[in-house]
């Protein structure tokens, strides 16, 4: 791809270069008709300013921009750990970005990192973006899936596969004998939320007898789990389930919060048996140590970069999705 310069919008605009740069840094030092000219060319011609000369004559920084859900969550810190490692390796730097789950941020972020010319890009998208992923691979900017596969394989992607995972964790509360089960999570526009309540849906229907009750929350966060927590136990004993997936470790630690903190304290694992996702460290720090079910994190990160160097190396080379398999890690809350 032919990377527009500023002596091509100094030619389009028919000033010079030192105009064009002035038009960037100082306009109130240029006629406000030439402005309007220089502007409109930077438009037409889809120029993208970058900050450093040395940049504009490589056409790519040394930096990485990583976009993840949400930055307090210990998985995407360990993934970014993972990133920045494998970029270090390679002369490279890795910016991070944090979403929130926020189609705006997210967003936001992708223009920043575009306008830098950054050498790549790892996402974690909140909802499906594909058009503008698309739109920054066309303009020279791969782009590699974090978390997350490609529904079309049309990007490379580095992910966990989230319905063996959801299956896994209901399997061993079935296994221990629990037949009410609530999946705990949200929002469901997240694929992986998704995709793990579709694993524990398979799970269950393969157990005759046993029910899956879906309790959906605003994000993965502690204090949306101590919320949901605090309602599961107000209820009558014999309407409460008898174990919780929830979707992530952060959401395990909020209602095992609450669990352990409500007047009639519902005894983890006794009345109710409690399975998070992630394991993070907090997990096995826990008062009552969590069971949960492992992504490699830092792998996934590490793995990702490795995707991305390769096509920013050959950019016809044909894009690549590495699935791990999750791994159950039994502790106290589900013994």
């Amino acid at each position: 791809m032919t990377t527009v310069s500023v002596r091509d919008v100094a030619q389009h605009a028919g000033v010079s270069v030192g105009t064009v740069s002035n038009v960037m840094n100082h306009p109130d030092k240029v006629a406000a008709a030439t402005v309007v000219r220089v502007r409109a060319a930077i438009e037409e011609l889809g120029f993208i300013r970058n900050d450093a000369a040395r940049q504009l004559r490589v056409g790519r920084s040394k930096t990485i921009g990583l976009v993840v859900l949400d930055v307090r969550n210990p998985f995407f810190t360990d993934v970014a750990r993972g990133a920045e490692d494998a970029a270090a390796d390679a002369g490279l730097a890795v910016t991070l970005g944090n979403s929130d789950e926020s189609t705006a941020r997210e967003s936001t972020y992708l223009d920043l990192f575009e306008e830098q010319r950054v050498h790549g890009i790892l996402i974690s998208p909140y909802a499906d973006i594909t058009p503008r992923l698309h739109s920054l691979r066309s303009r020279g900017i791969p782009v590699v899936l974090v978390d997350r596969t490609s529904e079309d394989a049309s990007f490379s992607s580095v992910s966990v596969d989230d319905i063996a995972g959801g299956t896994l964790a209901a399997e061993h509360l079935l296994a221990q004998g629990r037949r009410r089960i609530a999946f705990v999570g949200g929002p469901f526009a997240i694929r992986q939320v998704a995709d793990r309540l579709e694993g524990a849906r398979r799970a269950v229907a393969a157990h005759p007898g046993a029910t899956l009750e879906v309790v959906e929350i605003g994000g993965l966060t502690v204090l949306e789990g101590r919320a949901a927590g605090t309602a599961l136990a107000a209820r009558p004993p014999a309407e409460r389930p008898d174990a919780v997936f929830a979707a992530n470790d952060l959401v395990s630690m909020g209602l095992l919060q609450a669990l352990m903190m409500q007047g009639s304290r519902v005894e983890v694992p006794g009345e109710m048996a409690l399975i998070g996702y992630d394991d993070i460290d907090f997990a096995s720090a826990a008062v009552v140590p969590l069971s949960s079910i492992r992504q490699p994190s830092a792998l996934i990160g590490a793995t990702a970069v490795q995707l991305l160097l390769d096509e920013a190396a050959d950019p016809d080379i044909a894009p690549r999705q590495v699935e791990f398999q999750p791994e159950l890690v039994v502790r106290e809350s589900t013994r």
